[in-house]
Formats: C-alpha cells, sequence, structure tokens
C-alpha cells in the first residue's frame, strides 16, 4: 500500500463519527484561560523524602508533601538553599545566617558579580573591573586574587562567546569554581584583544547610544583563555600548562572529590578532537586521560556529559561517538571498563546511579525517536529494562532511594496523566488525569504523529500534522508549517500539544510540524549530514514534505507558510529563496541570513571557518539565493538582538531591495532576541492579521486581536 493511500485512509478514520460533538472551542479556551479539554493538574517537581513527593496546588497556590503510602498532603515549606547565603544589593556583598539580618561584607561602588561563597563559608569570590577577588568573611578584609583585568581582559568573567556557547547563559558570565576543601579557587582568564567588537546601537533619547560587545564572528581571532588556580588566602596564580597562544576551547571543568586535581576539558578550534586533562593546582602540570575524535564534530558540553560517582573511583560520560548517544563507565584515570549502554538509539538524560546496587537510572528514546522513556541497567551493561509503559512521552521523577518513581506521561491523543510506579516497573497507583470530564462535547482539530519518507528513501520523516476542526477531504485548506531546524534540534514529540492550535484548526488552518534527518531523531550519525552545509539538507527534506502537502488533495495548492525563529527564522527565509515554487510564505523571526555574520563557536562547530570552507558558506547563506526568492516573506528582528545580530536581516533587506523584491519588514525597537511583553503581543496581533490576509482571504474577526 502506499504511504499516500494509507495515510489517506488513517485520516478519514480519524475524522469518522466526530458529527456527534457540537460544540467548538472559543477564543478562551484557545488562546486564553478558560478550561476545555483539559482540566489543571497539580505541578509534581520533586521529593521531600523517599516516601513523600511534593506538588503544588494550583487553586491555592501552596506546596504540599503528598505520602505515596496514604495519600494524605500536609503543607510543606521548602527548606532554605543553604543555612549561609551571599548575594548583592546595591552593588555590595552581603552574608546571611539563617533568618539573620543581612551583613554587609564591602564598602565600594564598583559593580561587582556573581558572589559565591567557599564550602567551607569562610570566604566569598566575585569579580570587578575585570579582575577576581574575595572577601574573608570573618575579617571583612578584601583579597585580590589578580590585578591585570581591563576592558579586554577578565579574569573570572567569561568573554561573550563562552557565555553564549560554552558555559551557559545560566552561569551569568561566572567563570571561577571552588575546590571542594575550599582552599583554592580555580577560574579562567580571558583576553578578548584580537576578538573584534561589535556595535550594537540603541536609539532612545536623543543621541543614541553602542553597546560594544567582543563578538568573534566565524573565522575571527577567538578570545586566548588561561586557566589559573589561586589559594584562597591570595598568593600567586599558577596557570595550567596550556599555551593560551593556541587556536582552542576550554568546557565547564570539574574537580576532583579530594581537590587535588581538576578535570579540563580541551577542544581544538575545529571541534573535532576532545581531551580531557587532570590537572594539578599546585603545579599546573596536566595529565591527559581521555581522547575522542570525531569525523564531523563533537558537542564540547554535551547535556551532563560528566557524573562523578560516590566512590570516588569512577565516572560515568556520555559521549555520541558511536553515532548514537550512549553512557560509559570509566575509572578516574581514564580507563574505559565497559560500555553502559549501547545500539542505534540515544539515551537523554542520567536520572539517577544507584552505586550500591550499581544500577544506572535513565531517560532514553529507543522505542520511538518522538517518545522519551524511562529505562534501568547494571552498571556492567546487562539486565536492561523498560520502567516506563504505552505509547507515550514520559517525563519521571526518582524518589530519593531509588525506589519509586512519578511518571507524567502523554500523546498527541492522549491529554497528560500521572501515575506513581516502583522502579521494578510495578504501577501502585494513578496520580491524575487532565482530561476534562467533558472532553467528549466538543469537536476539535485532531493531532496525529505521521512518518514521510525522504526523497532518497533513507529516513522517515517524523512530523505532528492538526488537522481542521470540520476537515473535509473534498475541501481544500491552507497550511502552516512550523519549524525551527538546528542540528540536533528537533521539537517533534508525541505528546499532548494543548489547545493553542485549536483556534487555528476551528479557522480551517492545517498545522504541521516536521523534523529533517539532522535533527537527533536518527542519532549522531543522522545529524552528521550537515557538515560544512548547513541549509542543504534541512531544505532538502523540508521540500519533500512541502512535495507531500501539496499533492494531497485537501491541501491549497498555493497557501503553504513556513515560520520559525532564529534558526527557524533562517530556514523560513531560505526556504523562499531555495524553495520558492513549493513555499508561498514565510515569516522569518530573527533569521541567521549569512553565517560569517555568526558566532564562532556555533558556526565552525558545524561549517569549519569561512576560510576553510568558502564554497559551503556561500551555499548556506540566504543572501546567495536571492534571485530565486518568490512568495512574500515577512521578516521581523529586534534592533538590539546581541546573539544574531539585526545585521543579518539588514543585509538581505539590502539584497531584497537592491533585486527590487517585495517582502514586509517589522523591525522591534530596543528588543533582544527574544521579544519583551509589549512587542511580543504586537507581533502576535501582526502574525493573526497575516493569516487572516494571505492564508485565509478575510479579515481579522471583531475581538481576536486584544
Amino acid at each position: 500500500m502506499k504511504k499516500s493511500i494509507f495515510l489517506g485512509l488513517l485520516v478519514t478514520a480519524l475524522f469518522a463519527g466526530s458529527a456527534k460533538a457540537q460544540k467548538k472551542l472559543n477564543y478562551n479556551q484557545t488562546f486564553g484561560n478558560e478550561p476545555s479539554l483539559t482540566k489543571p493538574m497539580n505541578a509534581v517537581f520533586g521529593w521531600s523524602d523517599a516516601t513523600h513527593y511534593i506538588e503544588m496546588d494550583t487553586k491555592e497556590r501552596k506546596q504540599y508533601a503528598v505520602s505515596i503510602l496514604t495519600g494524605e498532603r500536609s503543607p510543606y515549606t521548602p527548606p532554605p538553599a543553604a543555612d549561609v547565603v551571599t548575594f548583592l544589593r546595591d552593588n555590595e556583598v552581603f552574608i546571611q545566617y539563617g533568618k539573620a539580618e543581612p551583613i554587609r561584607l564591602t564598602n565600594t561602588k564598583d559593580e561587582k558579580q556573581n558572589p559565591t561563597l567557599s564550602p567551607d563559608n569562610k570566604f566569598i569570590a566575585f569579580t570587578k573591573n575585570g579582575d577576581l577577588y574575595a572577601i574573608d568573611v570573618e575579617n571583612k578584609k578584601e583579597i585580590r586574587y589578580t590585578t591585570d583585568g581591563t576592558d579586554v581582559i577578565y579574569n573570572g568573567y567569561a568573554s561573550w562567546v563562552y557565555f553564549e556557547e560554552i558555559l551557559g547563559r545560566a552561569t551569568r558570565y561566572k567563570a571561577f569554581w571552588w575546590s571542594p576543601d575550599s582552599k583554592q579557587l580555580a577560574f579562567m582568564r580571558f583576553d578578548d584583544t584580537k576578538v573584534p567588537m561589535f556595535p550594537i546601537n540603541g536609539s532612545t533619547g536623543q543621541h543614541g547610544y553602542v553597546e560594544k560587545t567582543r563578538y568573534p564572528k566565524a573565522g575571527d581571532p577567538n578570545p586566548e583563555v588561561k586557566v589559573g588556580f589561586v589559594p584562597a588566602a591570595g598568593g600567586n596564580v599558577v596557570w595550567a600548562d596550556f599555551n593560551e597562544k593556541d587556536d582552542q576551547y576550554f568546557g565547564t571543568p570539574y574537580w576532583s572529590f579530594d581537590s587535588k586535581s581538576m578535570m579540563v576539558l580541551w577542544m581544538n578550534r575545529g571541534q573535532d578532537n576532545l581531551k580531557f586533562y587532570a590537572v594539578d593546582p599546585l603545579t599546573g602540570a596536566k595529565k591527559e586521560t581521555y581522547d575522542e575524535k570525531q569525523k564531523a564534530w563533537i558537542d564540547l558540553d554535551f547535556g551532563g556529559r560528566i557524573e562523578y560517582l560516590k566512590d570516588n573511583k569512577h565516572y560515568i560520560l556520555k559521549s555520541d561517538r558511536t553515532g548514537w548517544a550512549h553512557f560509559y563507565l570509566y575509572t578516574l584515570d581514564g580507563k574505559l571498563l565497559n560500555p553502559i549502554t549501547s545500539g542505534d538509539w540515544q539515551v537523554s538524560n542520567l536520572v539517577m546511579a544507584d552505586e550500591k546496587n550499581k544500577v544506572l537510572y535513565f531517560t532514553a528514546r529507543k522505542e520511538a525517536s518522538t517518545r522519551t522513556d524511562f529505562y534501568r541497567v547494571d552498571f556492567s551493561g546487562k539486565n536492561l529494562k523498560r520502567l516506563t509503559f504505552g505509547d507515550f512521552t514520559h517525563s519521571v521523577l526518582i524518589s530519593p532511594d531509588g525506589k519509586h518513581f512519578i511518571t507524567t506521561y502523554s500523546n498527541v491523543t492522549t491529554p497528560t496523566k500521572r501515575a506513581l510506579y516502583t522502579t521494578a516497573g510495578k504501577l501502585v497507583k494513578e496520580l491524575g488525569d487532565s482530561k476534562a470530564d467533558n472532553f467528549t462535547d466538543y469537536v476539535f482539530g485532531k493531532t496525529e504523529m505521521i512518518r514521510i519518507p525522504s526523497d532518497d528513501g533513507l529516513f522517515q520523516l517524523p512530523a505532528v500534522i492538526t488537522y481542521p476542526t470540520d476537515f473535509d477531504q473534498t475541501k481544500q485548506y491552507p497550511v502552516v508549517f512550523s519549524i525551527y531546524g538546528g542540528p540536533n534540534a528537533g521539537n517533534v514529540t508525541d505528546s499532548w500539544k494543548g489547545t493553542s492550535n485549536q483556534w487555528w484548526a476551528n479557522e480551517g488552518v492545517i498545522q504541521i510540524t516536521v523534523d529533517h534527518r539532522a535533527s537527533g531523531h536518527f542519532g549522531k550519525q543522522g545529524v552528521d549530514w550537515m557538515h560544512r552545509n548547513l541549509g542543504k539538507w534541512e531544505i532538502i527534506d523540508y521540500s519533500t514534505v512541502a512535495r507531500w502537502l501539496k499533492a494531497q488533495p485537501w491541501v491549497a495548492k498555493n497557501k503553504l507558510l513556513i515560520t520559525g525563529h532564529s534558526y527557524g527564522g533562517y530556514m523560513s527565509a531560505l526556504a523562499l529563496m531555495k524553495a520558492g515554487d513549493l513555499f508561498d510564505y514565510g515569516y522569518s523571526g530573527a533569521p541567521v541570513t549569512s553565517w560569517e555574520l555568526y558566532d564562532t563557536h556555533y558556526t565552525e562547530r558545524f561549517m569549519d571557518t569561512p576560510q576553510e570552507n568558502p564554497e559551503g558558506y556561500k551555499a548556506a547563506s540566504v543572501l546567495t539565493w536571492v534571485d530565486g526568492y518568490k512568495g512574500l516573506l515577512r521578516l521581523m528582528h529586534g534592533d538590539m538582538d546581541d546573539n544574531v545580530h539585526v545585521q543579518n536581516t539588514i543585509q538581505l533587506v539590502d539584497k531584497l531591495t537592491n533585486s527590487n523584491k517585495h517582502f514586509e519588514l517589522m523591525i522591534y525597537p530596543g528588543s533582544r532576541h527574544g521579544f519583551g511583553p509589549a512587542k511580543a503581543a504586537h507581533d502576535r496581533a501582526e502574525r493573526i492579521r497575516f493569516y487572516y490576509k494571505n492564508l485565509l482571504d478575510k479579515p481579522v474577526p471583531a475581538g481576536v486581536i486584544r
């Protein structure tokens, strides 16, 4: 049976009998907070102890500890994060013991960042003016560890590309780490002298202003980085035995349990060689303990790469070096004992390592790439067992003793449910069901999971499609094709989608989300297809889907809109240039339009440098394909976007205007990569207007834009 015939029969069956329902979801049930198909479930977000989980009552907005034995609820107050905390107030460092009055420890006006207590609570480290400092809590004496900070040299404070791409935004630029014994402080020193400065222009006031950021674009010099160690009480800095002049990256380091060494993650500029070094903080000497090479690239901080075991003898490594992400058991000195998992499927997250019983609990996409399940396996790699059930996407919380877990689960046709299980896989009790009592009173646009074969037949591309409410195969409907599209960044999941898609379903719009071959569904071996050619396979696979859609009798032939933000904005703009015969409209937010305009670490991971891969950069650029532009593209961008600079959109606008091409443009003043509430509301209103005008050929109904 051909795929298209099979899907047609499936769609026919899907909507059989739906005519009995009378009510459609109204505006407030789709865009607002009025209950409809589902009812609120209390949020569950952890365990207070081995027999009580913590839930937030959605009506009372109070937290309760719930007994797994009796179901009895008792008020729960989260314990303080610590008996001693430190914080900034009016740019000064304070310390607070329990509920006592905070004590101010500094008395300067310099801007300070990231005050961090040592494990023994005797010192508070922080940065200011490019240098690393601490306060001795007992005598309030300030200790200055470094003295060379400037506007381009930062000690313990991350350079932009490290903050954005390596250490992560959650660090708030912090780049220092206390040793477990509190005797030493490790930090990174960044020298941005050779990194080009990129101006971001603010337009407020009479004269405007300029934000200056050292932002290395693809092929530019990166910051020179050193890893240093300094005694807590002050003294000479010991530098790790790396040459800061080398073209290299350092990942987040890990102190050893005994503070005698630090594991430093090193990677070459080409990002295809990852090494671990054990560094002696007293001498700076380093010893290589791990060496991984891949033909395409390696993700430096690969979603919780290392988990140290409490036996202080082993760690568990997550790696996708075989083409699929799996766990491996290593000794601290870097000896591989055995793979813990293996096969043509992906592990997701390590949930718990039960060292007493030598069992690893983890989540993975094994049964289907669109679903997440919960598993256990012996450290030896034996006795792998699935603990969750059914064709659902599961989100789990394991009890502190590892004997129970709570799963919150759903799929595209089943609203979210919750249940308590033992880690032997036995159901203890059902804990909740969000399905409303009047669920069957409504007719709504059905959502289903489908797979569409790639043109070369190598992949079954996963997709989630929502049909119009009163779907009639003899009619034709416009399509909104929503994507992101970045490498290993798929967003097709077999999970309940709520009701936010139902307004457009009521208006007769088909909505589809599709992931391409390099989205992560097919492992790292699938992602590697994007090496040195961003934009190629994404558009090939999205075009395959577009042709499949337009071959369906129920799809309008000139009403296919593609939309996304950031990488999705890039895809949306590129689709109208390279595949304008298929995509009729594009709604593109904050797009990268040419990869030499984006940062080194992200871009070169996939593309290498522009000097090494000039033809790849040319082929990947939206600007290259402007002559093929068809349809109508709406561009939107924040003029102070510090991630994907508005320069990207301006250069595309320049190309389009010079080619006398018609397009639409919306600039959001003062906005970054994400929009604030007012600008987001305007963007939503503009999107509604665009859809009604171009896809539905009718005015916006009264009251829809609020």
